[in-house]
């Protein structure tokens, strides 16, 4: 299967997960990321220009009417929920909460799930609540792939225990392998 997108969603103790991931991916990487981070809805961020200084790949806010493209990496703004819409095209919504949060893991991965399908790749790192499941066991409908960080070793692991309660996941790895994994899906050198 060709990927042709992965949505990557964190809560607690993300700031430091998305660094370890984004971090080790190269500057080849084939396909566009999009990120949920749960943020202070009151408060402008400085995520993407931290995240930036430590990956290799382009890190920006998302604005409404991107469009997404390889090897950049579009992460949802403080208090507006993320989707994409086809053609790649990035949409932010201020419609209300879902499971108290904006932006929404959720609502990201049942938009990606809705445009890409079985080419969607999906990722939940750490974090407490259960925001994630929902929108994992719409893209696992839709035949798309699910990994979780291991809720053993995450430092919060409200999320991804709820992704793998919630579905199969297809892989579920501590935090230093989810990299090195996306990587070889998207190559097509990993096998599930």
């Amino acid at each position: 299967m060709a990927y042709e997108i992965v949505a990557v969603g964190s809560s607690a103790g993300g700031v430091k997960a998305l660094m370890a991931v984004l971090g080790e991916l190269p500057t080849d990487f084939r396909v566009p990321l999009v990120v949920v981070q749960h943020l202070d809805p009151w408060h402008d961020t400085a995520l993407a220009e931290i995240l930036d200084r430590r990956s290799r790949l382009r890190i920006k806010l998302a604005e409404a009417g991107d469009v997404l493209e390889p090897g950049v990496v579009h992460l949802a703004p403080p208090n507006r929920h993320l989707l994409v819409r086809p053609g790649g095209v990035l949409e932010l919504s201020a419609t209300d909460r879902v499971k108290f949060v904006r932006p929404s893991v959720d609502l990201l991965f049942e938009s990606v799930a809705a445009v890409y399908g079985p080419a969607a790749l999906v990722c939940v790192l750490t974090g407490t609540g259960s925001d994630g499941s929902a929108g994992a066991e719409m893209v696992k409908a839709r035949g798309g792939t699910v990994v979780a960080e291991d809720p053993e070793t995450a430092e919060f692991k409200g999320m991804p225990q709820a992704v793998v309660k919630a579905v199969p996941a297809d892989l579920v790895l501590p935090l230093d392998e989810i990299a090195g994994a996306l990587v070889g899906l998207v190559k097509g050198t990993r096998t599930l």
